[in-house]
């Protein structure tokens, strides 16, 4: 993922970072590029751990909270008109379960951020078991139960969904995820909301303490 990160170039020098906890997802190399960095954080111990982990980075906190209404992604994007946007980590955790629902919530995010360029990485499925294969490069076309067999070989497999799938077109803890990027549109994107784009797919262990 620190790869993705260093291969992101969105062509402008702010961003804004959504749930990034206390950053431990992050880099300092990553961070060192931009000359505004505007913070969707919540949580008032993780701003202090974002300060002290990079010090040197001159945050800038905002008290909006996009992950209780996703809605208010509309107002972020003509607020900040110009800056990229990192969702760190943390739309695995808001998206809706359900498939249906999660499809139509899928479509909402990417027309709501459609004047920008924005990134993602997130959880797809957790399971407790542990996969045969660790990475993978896929299109955002293949299905995720095959997409699944790639990781996983034979036998019963019980997991949760994280209703991410396809979002760019575990005791212990498997969690499967991906991370993509997309570019701002500046015409009627309706035929190409659906169109796929190139992913990475990685797993993560968490012990779960």
């Amino acid at each position: 993922m620190q790869r993705w990160l260093r291969e992101w170039q969105p062509p402008t020098d702010k961003l804004i970072i959504v749930g990034p906890s206390a950053g431990y997802t992050l880099n300092a190399d990553f961070l060192h590029r931009w000359q505004e960095i505007v913070v969707l954080e919540p949580d008032p111990l993780a701003r202090r751990l974002l300060r002290w982990r990079y010090p040197e980075v001159r945050w800038r906190f905002e008290s909006l909270d996009v992950l209780s209404n996703i809605n208010d992604l509309a107002w972020l994007s003509k607020r900040f008109a110009n800056h990229a946007i990192l969702f760190s980590n943390v739309l695995g955790q808001i998206a809706p379960r359900d498939e249906t629902t999660s499809q139509a919530w899928q479509r909402s995010v990417r027309e709501m951020l459609t004047g920008h360029y924005w990134a993602s990485y997130h959880d797809v499925i957790s399971t407790s078991r542990l996969p045969v294969a660790l990475v993978a490069q896929v299109s955002s076309e293949e299905a995720l139960d095959k997409l699944v067999a790639r990781f996983w070989h034979g036998g019963e497999l019980e997991i949760v969904d994280h209703g991410t799938f396809g979002l760019g077109r575990c005791e212990s803890q498997i969690h499967f995820g991906e991370w993509f990027s997309r570019e701002p549109l500046d015409f009627d994107q309706s035929a190409l909301a659906d169109a796929p784009s190139e992913k990475d797919c990685w797993i993560s262990e968490e012990d779960g303490s």
